[in-house]
């Protein structure tokens, strides 16, 4: 029997979460938008039944998983509902707008028995599975600098909606939205960080209340230090970079696809390097379908197996702490040279 999904959102992101759902033969049963005309265009398009509202979505006999790909402020009630019916719920990136309401959206996930899931794609590209492997098999050797570069572009219109950018809904800026994938992609790769530093600017190019631009430093607790730049404010936006290196080589990952392995007494299977890559560096849309489609048959493997996801809720929300510290330590620079 086909997996029977529901979306909350109908968005360009929903669009592509149901294209993947398509793709791999599960069903997109019904869908919800706030905008009714957005959702019912939407519905049609992929053959669902359209409802008016999340809650009626989250209780419907008829959906298997709740995929949330509504803004980030759309997650709790959600998945407390979904808990109280048994359904498994999937939210898109950032888990949540705070740590502590994604803490407690795993405990409600847990202590209900249903499986929690955040969609980063990202650890699904050939790339990033090829580096995982690599570094848990010492190729690269003890990591010693890794590094995360998000220098993008994004419109005024991009940013026309007084939400967008907006802490509230959207939990701030270009690090927790756009560069939220390389964040949790340096926490899978490298280990759990130590210490942070950082600084911003606050609306540098766009109208918004949050930041477009972020540097951050890190030091992780294996003794590795680290850089990350956020930005949304680069002209005319570059594709992003994972850079780790070891005392064995070094790696590089731009857009989806690994460019540099210079690891010079390497031995092992051949590295993956390619040259066409996939970025949503100026378009948010110009990425692959490929590797959603990977995480949401992982996903729906989990539900089955009784196992965690690769992407679990509890990984979602380390890669939201290292947002969320980041953010404090920018804040506290920021009140150090008023």
């Amino acid at each position: 029997m086909s997996v029977r999904f529901g979306l909350i959102g109908t968005g360009a992101i929903a669009r592509m979460h149901a294209r993947a759902h398509k793709s791999i033969g599960h069903v997109v049963r019904a869908c919800t938008d706030l905008n009714p005309d957005v959702g019912k265009a939407f519905a049609s398009e992929f053959d669902a039944e359209y409802l008016p509202s999340w809650e009626d979505l989250c209780r419907h006999p008829e959906i298997d998983i709740v995929d949330v790909c509504a803004f980030p402020d759309v997650r709790l009630g959600p998945v407390e509902l979904s808990a109280k019916h048994g359904k498994h719920v999937q939210v898109e990136k950032p888990i949540a707008t705070s740590v502590d309401v994604a803490k407690r959206m795993i405990k409600i996930a847990r202590e209900a028995g249903i499986t929690l899931g955040v969609v980063s794609q990202h650890r699904f590209d050939d790339a990033s599975l090829f580096v995982q492997k690599a570094i848990q098999t010492d190729r690269l050797g003890r990591l010693i600098q890794c590094d995360a570069y998000v220098k993008w572009h994004r419109s005024d219109a991009y940013y026309s909606r007084p939400i967008k950018g907006s802490w509230a809904t959207e939990g701030g800026g270009a690090l927790i939205n756009q560069a939220i994938h390389q964040v949790d992609l340096l926490r899978w790769l490298v280990g759990p960080v130590r210490d942070v530093a950082g600084m911003w600017q606050i609306g540098a190019t766009h109208k918004i209340e949050s930041e477009d631009v972020v540097c951050a430093l890190l030091r992780y607790e294996n003794g590795a230090t680290g850089v990350i730049q956020a930005s949304t404010s680069i002209i005319p936006g570059y594709p992003e970079r994972l850079e780790l290196h070891g005392t064995k080589g070094t790696a590089v990952i731009s857009g989806d696809k690994l460019v540099t392995w210079d690891v010079p007494l390497d031995v092992g299977e051949p590295a993956p390097i390619a040259s066409q890559l996939a970025s949503g560096a100026s378009d948010p849309m110009a990425i692959s379908l490929t590797p959603f489609e990977r995480q949401f048959r992982d996903f729906v493997e989990a539900t089955r197996d009784g196992r965690p996801p690769l992407v679990s809720g509890e990984a979602g929300c380390e890669a939201l702490d290292i947002v969320e510290r980041i953010y404090n330590a920018c804040r506290r620079d920021a009140g150090a040279h008023k």
